[in-house]
């Protein structure tokens, strides 16, 4: 089964889809999911060295007040997905293109989905700035990358075009915020969804699948 999940390197609601996504396929074990990932920016147009995070949650949420209220709501759907947010951690807000680039490139190594988590526990567990360049070679060498290709990779102009055409491709499909999964190029959900809704999407897929299979076709 084919997912596509569409997801900003700084979202904590895709870190919470992710989990949700896991915990769903675990209780489907003979799902061979495929899983493909797709830049999506929140924030095109933050610079390339970040803000402050006070700054950022404040022009974001308007004051100190909400912030917390939406840090709090966060919180507590992370518990409950086995994430322990610790947002007071978190210093600098950044661009996360080169964060997208790094999952590009661990990507050609199947390491795609490893690349994902380790930016969402660097930054949402550790407060570390995934916009730093220094801190992504640290990732990619954690997870067993090339250290030098990586990178000579970062520090040349390689998938940054691509990754603000995947953003700008999510627009054309309608997708204004993430995280959004679409299941066998067909199916399509957005938000940070419950496992239950996962095992109704997959049952779709499934009995598609089978129609196809019927008809004498199979899907793409």
């Amino acid at each position: 089964m084919r997912i596509d999940i569409v997801f900003d390197t700084i979202c904590p609601w895709c870190f919470i889809g992710k989990r949700r996504l896991e915990a769903a396929l675990e209780a489907r074990p003979h799902i061979q999911a495929d899983i493909s990932w797709h830049a999506f920016l929140l924030n095109p147009d933050m610079p390339a060295e970040g803000m402050d995070r006070e700054d950022y949650m404040r022009l974001k949420f308007g004051g100190e007040t909400r912030s917390r209220r939406v840090n709090n709501a966060i919180s507590a759907a992370g518990r409950a997905a086995g994430i322990g947010f610790e947002f007071s951690n978190i210093r600098r807000t950044p661009s996360t293109v080169d964060s997208h680039r790094l999952v590009r490139f661990a990507g050609r190594q199947g390491k795609a989905g490893g690349a994902v988590e380790a930016l969402y526990d660097a930054y949402f567990l550790d407060g570390r700035d995934i916009g730093n360049r220094s801190v992504l070679f640290r990732i990619g060498e954690r997870l067993g990358l090339d250290v030098d290709q990586l990178r000579a990779y970062i520090y040349s102009d390689l998938d940054i075009g691509d990754i603000g055409e995947q953003n700008a491709r999510a627009h054309r499909l309608g997708i204004s915020g993430v995280p959004a999964f679409i299941v066998d190029g067909e199916l399509s959900i957005s938000g940070a969804q419950e496992p239950a809704v996962f095992h109704r999407i997959f049952d779709v897929a499934e009995e598609m699948r089978r129609d196809l299979m019927v008809e004498g076709t199979q899907p793409v």
